[in-house]
């Protein structure tokens, strides 16, 4: 485990990008300066126009990268996800006892971020804060069937299996282990919005996260406590 631990790589569906960004300081240079762009203006107001004059190169130089806008979304949220496991396995691979491993799980995907020293170039706070807001616009479209059977969604499925298998091991009898460990993943992000845009529809504020939210959900769900 240690051993795969120190040779894991984000990986992202190639269907995701035309020329993989990370080969190149342009292609990473169009990821940050990206990411920038989307968390200031939103998703529905940023293009490739403003990106090229944001970064002074051309439009076209980054149509080379990535086919059109989507597919960059589904480019950052596979990012996302990818490094949501990783942190996800690192953090309850030496954990033996399934209730341990669930609660540690939950905090893991539920908690707020702070940037790793690890990834030069990803900005991990500002790529959550655009997964809070832009992450259901990746799959809420017409084309989500076809991505889906192209594998673009690869990266959050297997964050879903590896919860919902540990759901599985700390109460078997459970009846709804995939829509639970949905809930948590896709409402995690629902929470974290709630709070910053709609205080009425949640109880998660300063004095309560997401995470004990959560947390709270599944000792009552699987261990009937609290």
């Amino acid at each position: 485990m240690d051993q795969l631990l120190s040779s894991f790589k984000i990986a992202i569906p190639e269907g995701a990008f035309i020329k993989d960004p990370e080969t190149s300081v342009l292609g990473k240079k169009i990821i940050t300066q990206g990411m920038e762009l989307i968390y200031n203006m939103g998703f529905d107001g940023f293009t490739f126009k403003k990106l090229g004059i944001h970064i002074g190169s051309n439009e076209s130089s980054i149509y080379r990268y990535f086919e059109n806008k989507h597919k960059f979304l589904l480019y950052l949220s596979s990012w996302y996800w990818a490094w949501i496991e990783y942190n996800l396995v690192m953090e309850t691979h030496s954990i033996s006892d399934p209730k341990e491993k669930i609660i540690q799980a939950v905090n893991v995907l539920t908690r707020n971020v702070s940037n790793d020293s690890s990834s030069t170039h990803i900005n991990l706070v500002l790529l959550h804060k655009i997964m809070i807001c832009e992450f259901s616009k990746s799959f809420l479209t017409k084309s989500v069937d076809q991505e889906n059977e192209q594998g673009l969604f690869v990266a959050y499925k297997r964050v879903h299996s590896r919860l919902q298998d540990f759901i599985k091991e700390s109460n078997p009898d459970y009846t709804f282990s995939a829509s639970l460990a949905n809930t948590i993943l896709s409402g995690a992000l629902q929470q974290f919005y709630y709070k910053n845009h709609f205080p009425s529809l949640t109880d998660c504020s300063d004095k309560n996260e997401p995470s004990d939210y959560y947390t709270n959900l599944i000792h009552k769900t699987l261990f009937n406590e609290f």
